[in-house]
This record gives structure tokens, C-alpha cells and sequence, in this order.
């Protein structure tokens, strides 16, 4: 019996969004290596159908600045970024101590321009996050982006730089709380391990749990310190369908929402959880994975979504397009338009991924059973933090230079990081809670 599916969704008319873009066209360049799952080409062609569709004449589409050394140094460390910054297939036996230290090796290979590829992802999820600040958009987009298994000083899970994290960084700047969503098959340690210990920020990731990569994000890990009950891990079974998946997916959120009151919401909206992934063992079809990024954008909150995991290129290129077209509130053919990857989608050339007939092992009684332990943890922080308020001044000078542009491709305008930092929330909110060493 094939598991039930949710249908297109129906975007009301008028609901539409300021969406910012971010893409960069070298990142389909850079390549992990031969055999490797994670290919960087799914990004590019994610681009191509999206422009095919005509989506870029309902956004703004930028070309972010990729990060320096200095801003990826906002959440890692110095020794690991200079790392990276120097480390390539040439010299890499010069650096045999640092790779097994920084855990750069077999699942996160030293590959040619790494260092830059970085900068892309990181640079894109900063500016996004910046756009957002200065409200000029509502939604930023960075398929490049999600990588979410990056720790303060160790690579991990074919991810180098967490650009979660310094766009969350970016968005603390404004917002007193963040909320950051999971929706990757895999447990999202990094963001919360960077959050683990700060009440500023709730991390909330549906996975699956139990002999699985990374092997942590079991019901009990809620936080400590200020941070506790701000870290909502939901552990799943093999072959949860979308309407399973919703069933505990709103209530959660919904929860969040109503008593955490974030003032800003991450999305990472890794494509391992569709249905026939090479790494996921998930059965969502892409409408069920995409109800996830509608129901998130019906909140009306600052949002940055970003991609993350996904495995199977044309389905991770069809949901990430589809997602795009969602965001910004335009209903999508089903029929393909030509692209530059056309023959990848044969044989029916369509815009959907369908679920299996994989059986599904997530009981409703054991959903139940971890829903109502959610809930109860969420209830206990219904009073929202108290926090210090504080006005934030304006980016004059990047406004006025902003209207100035074109709505074609821009180059993003992050400005410098001294303008940045005139904006960091109180010294004794946040600082102290991102030394995890």
C-alpha cells in the first residue's frame, strides 16, 4: 500500500513575500570527489529550475560577498578557520596532525577551492540574515547553505563551516530570540550543540534516531543552564509518510510559536528526508516536505531558509524549486519547463516526488508518546525569556545604496564588520553561552 500523500499546495492569491535569493554560480564547481554522495551540482541545477519557471522576476536575486575568515571566526575558531583557509590537495601531508584533529578526512575530504566553498555557503546565510535585519526582505533564500553538522572547531557530516549558526549570529543581532528548524533527516548537533546552553535561541530538529548518523538528538538532550527546555529534539522512525509527518510536525511548531514568541525563525530544509534518498530512509513526498516551509512562512516571521542534506539530485533540485516558488507564493506547473539539466528528470519529466510503498515504522502510539514529552518540556517556556530591549539603529547608508540598485543580479552589500558590531545585543546575553571549547 503506497503511503498517502499530501496534494499541491494551494497558494492564496495575493499572499506574496519580498523573497531574497542567494546564489553564486561558481558553487556548482566545487566537487567533493569521485563516489562522494554530497554533490554541490544539485544546487546549480535547483537554480536552473527555478529561473525556468520564471520565478526570478518574483524575487531579488543577489550574489552575497562570501565570508572572510574574520566573520566565520564569529562562531569558529581561529586555528580551525586558518585551517581551511590554507589546506588543499597539494599540501595536505604538510597538515596530517591538523586533519585528524579538525576531522577533515573521509567524509569531509581537503578538495579543491574548499576554502572558497565555504565562503558561499557562510557568506550567503550572513547576508540573508542582514537583509532580514534591515527588513528588506521578509524571506532569504541560500540553497547553498544548511550545513548543519559543522562544530565550533571540527568539520563533520561533509559539512566545514556552519552557516546556520553565523546567520543565527547575525539575526541575535536584532532579535532577541531565534527559533531554528530541522527538517534533514539527520539530527542538526551542530546548531544546537552551538545554542545548547543559551535561552536566545530554540533549536527544534525532526530526525531519525537510533543507529543513524550523527547518533545523537534523543528526547532527553533539551539543553542546560538557560538554555534548558530550548533544545526540542524529535526522534523518528524509518518510513514516515506526510500526513504522519504533519501530525506532529504542526503541533510542535505551533507550540514553539505561541510560548517561545522567537522574533526571527531559521528553516533548514534538507532534501534526505524525500522519499527515495540515497542516505535518507524517510517517505516524504516533495508536497509533504514542502507543507513544512508553508506552514513555517504562514507565521509572517523574518525567515531564512537554507538547504542542507539530500542525496538524489533531481529530487532535491525539484523540492528546493518548488520550495523557491512556495516562499515566494506562486503556484508551479507540474509539467517541467526545459532546463539545463532537462534529461535528469526522465522518465515523466515532472515536478513532484512521489512516496513509496515503504512501510512506516513510526506507530501513532509511539508518536503520540513523544509529542505529549515535547509538549510538556515546551509548556515550561510559555513565560518567553526576559530579555533586555534595546533600539537598534538603522543602516542608513546601506539603505540609501540599496534602493539605488537594480532588481537584477546584485552583489550583496554585507558591510564592514565594525558596522556590524555597533549592533550586538548586550554583552551579557550571548557571548558567554558560544564558548563550548
Amino acid at each position: 500500500m503506497v503511503s498517502e500523500t499530501l496534494e499541491p499546495l494551494k497558494i492564496k492569491p495575493n499572499d506574496k513575500k519580498r523573497v531574497a535569493y542567494f546564489y553564486d554560480s561558481d558553487v556548482g564547481n566545487y566537487a567533493y570527489g569521485a563516489g562522494h554522495p554530497m554533490k554541490a551540482h544539485r544546487i546549480r541545477m535547483a537554480h536552473s529550475l527555478i529561473m525556468n519557471y520564471g520565478l526570478y522576476k518574483d524575487m531579488e536575486i543577489y550574489r552575497a560577498k562570501p565570508a572572510t575568515k574574520q566573520e566565520m571566526c564569529q562562531f569558529h575558531t581561529d586555528e580551525y578557520v586558518d585551517f581551511l583557509s590554507r589546506v588543499t590537495p597539494d599540501n595536505m601531508d604538510q597538515f596530517a596532525k591538523e586533519q585528524v584533529k579538525f576531522n577533515v578526512g573521509d567524509d569531509c575530504p581537503v578538495f579543491d577551492g574548499l576554502f572558497e566553498y565555504c565562503g558561499i555557503s557562510g557568506g550567503s546565510s550572513m547576508e540573508g540574515a542582514a537583509r532580514l535585519n534591515r527588513q528588506k526582505c521578509d524571506i532569504a533564500v541560500n540553497w547553498a547553505g544548511g550545513l548543519h553538522h559543522a562544530k565550533k572547531s571540527e568539520a563533520s557530516g561533509f559539512c566545514y563551516v556552519n552557516d546556520i549558526a553565523l546567520g543565527i549570529i547575525e539575526l541575535l543581532r536584532y532579535h532577541q530570540r531565534v527559533l531554528y528548524i530541522d527538517i534533514d533527516v539527520h539530527h542538526g548537533d551542530g546548531v544546537e550543540e552551538a545554542f545548547y546552553t543559551t535561552d536566545r535561541v530554540m533549536t527544534c530538529s525532526f530526525h531519525k534516531y537510533g543507529e543513524f548518523f550523527p547518533g545523537t538528538g534523543e528526547l532527553r538532550d533539551i539543553g542546560v543552564g538557560k538554555g534548558k527546555y530550548h533544545a526540542v529534539n524529535f526522534p523518528l522512525r524509518d518510513g514516515i509518510d506526510d500526513k504522519t509527518y504533519h501530525s506532529v510536525f504542526k503541533p510542535v511548531i505551533k507550540a514553539i510559536m505561541d510560548w517561545y514568541q522567537p522574533g526571527a525563525v531559521v528553516l533548514q530544509c534538507g532534501g534526505d528526508s524525500l522519499s527515495g534518498d540515497r542516505l535518507g530512509c524517510f517517505n516524504l513526498s516533495m508536497y509533504g516536505h514542502a507543507t513544512c516551509v508553508e506552514y513555517v512562512r504562514s507565521f509572517n516571521l523574518p525567515m531564512l531558509v537554507v538547504g542542507g542534506g539530500g542525496y538524489t539530485m533531481r529530487n532535491v533540485a525539484r523540492t528546493w524549486a518548488y520550495e523557491t516558488g512556495v516562499c515566494v507564493g506562486k503556484e508551479m506547473e507540474a509539467e517541467l519547463p526545459y532546463n539545463d539539466y532537462y534529461e535528469y528528470y526522465g522518465p515523466d519529466y515532472r515536478l513532484e516526488v512521489r512516496p513509496s510503498n515503504m512501510q512506516n515504522a513510526n506507530s501513532p502510539e509511539y508518536l503520540n508518546k513523544i509529542l505529549t514529552q515535547v509538549l510538556q518540556n515546551l509548556e515550561r517556556t510559555k513565560f518567553a525569556p526576559s530579555v533586555q530591549m534595546q533600539a537598534v539603529p538603522r543602516d542608513a547608508e546601506e539603505d540609501s545604496k540599496d534602493d539605488e540598485d537594480s532588481n537584477e543580479v546584485k552583489e550583496a552589500k554585507g558591510g564592514t564588520l565594525e558596522e556590524r558590531d555597533k549592533h550586538v545585543a548586550p554583552a551579557n546575553e550571548f557571548e558567554d553561552s558560544m564558548d563550548l571549547s
